[in-house]
């Protein structure tokens, strides 16, 4: 019988995470909308909707440790699926959880969380402030989370992480990916130096690990402590693309506001996070998880960035849009974009 359930697991990070149970020698269960794709003869499949208690609960019987996945993520920009699915639908998890004697549950949160912070690096102290209905609905999630442990003595972790890399991640990475094969400039918010963390799926898989056997309520902030600015990020992987790409910069002001106005327009694949938060500082402390769970990140910027970039390149001519899998898996489709790309 399955120990491990993973909410979300046929998802992008919830599939990778699966595969870290399983090399573990973890028996582990799958609940998702969707089946987990080349994993089925592994694992324990249960199909539902998180916002079902009943499919929960089916899911939740016999486990040990919970892993909370599931989320409607920003490229989505609905404020109706991002309540429905990322508050209401973990407080069904937490309440099935809670009732079937679950001994952790490890529920995966978001930088998003913090908005713009006062200051960096986000450390514990650091109040969450989110700006946007995603970031929001996370914080809402969280303290869902932690008043089930008050109120109902349900052994919770959550964890924050940066934005995450690697194992053909695409999303808005698609653009990213796309210019710099073929040769075309990439852009950055005012001169590139703001600070930006990022991290790696498989280091992220680790840290939950790590934190499902730690006992006790805690919230930790994780990603990776080799990074850079944003600019010299991009470079490092344009250097090793060696496609002839080069960073333009474009003024910060102008250049969000018009992010935000193709947003609403549908014209363009922005999410608020992106025009909120790519041109200014965001890096974690990542000490209280070094200390209390023992966790090293592996990867940093540059390198998930470039094993990133290289799945994609490989799989290029093979994507194809898939509505039935992850967000985070599927090309995005670049709009008004093009004509940016074409005077690249």
């Amino acid at each position: 019988m399955a120990k491990v359930l993973v909410t979300g697991g046929s998802g992008y990070f919830g599939s990778i995470l699966v595969r870290k149970m399983l090399e573990e020698g973890e028996g582990t269960r799958v609940f998702d909308l969707n089946e987990p794709e080349g994993l089925l003869d592994m694992v324990e499949f249960v199909q539902g909707d998180i916002r079902r208690y009943e499919s929960v609960a089916k899911a939740c019987r016999g486990v040990e440790t919970v892993y909370h996945c599931v989320a409607q993520v920003p490229l989505v920009r609905d404020k109706a699926l991002f309540h429905s699915v990322n508050v209401l639908g973990t407080e069904v998890l937490l309440k099935a959880a809670s009732r079937a004697g679950v001994r952790k549950t490890v529920v995966l949160s978001s930088s998003a969380v913090y908005g713009i912070p006062m200051r960096n690096p986000v450390d514990d102290t650091a109040e969450p402030k989110p700006l946007e209905d995603y970031g929001r609905a996370k914080l809402e999630a969280e303290r869902l989370a932690e008043r089930f442990h008050r109120r109902h003595a349900l052994d919770v972790t959550i964890i924050r992480p940066r934005t995450i890399l690697g194992h053909g991640r695409l999303g808005i990475f698609h653009l990213l990916f796309d210019w710099i094969a073929e040769g075309r400039a990439v852009y950055v918010l005012g001169d590139g130096s703001n600070l930006y963390q990022l991290l790696h799926a498989d280091d992220l898989a680790t840290a939950c690990l790590k934190a499902s056997r730690r006992p006790g309520f805690a919230v930790y902030n994780i990603g990776t402590d080799r990074f850079s600015s944003m600019r010299e990020s991009l470079e490092g992987l344009i250097a090793h693309a060696g496609t002839g790409s080069s960073v333009r910069s474009l003024p910060m002001r102008p250049a969000a506001l018009m992010m935000k106005m193709l947003s609403r327009l549908r014209l363009a694949p922005f999410a608020p996070y992106h025009w909120i938060m790519y041109g200014r500082d965001l890096f974690f402390d990542i000490s209280r998880a070094r200390q209390e769970l023992g966790w090293q990140p592996k990867w940093s910027n540059v390198e998930m960035l470039c094993q990133s970039y290289d799945w994609y390149v490989a799989h290029r001519r093979q994507l194809r849009t898939n509505a039935h899998t992850s967000m985070h898996r599927l090309p995005v489709k670049e709009g008004a974009l093009r004509l940016l790309r074409l005077l690249s």
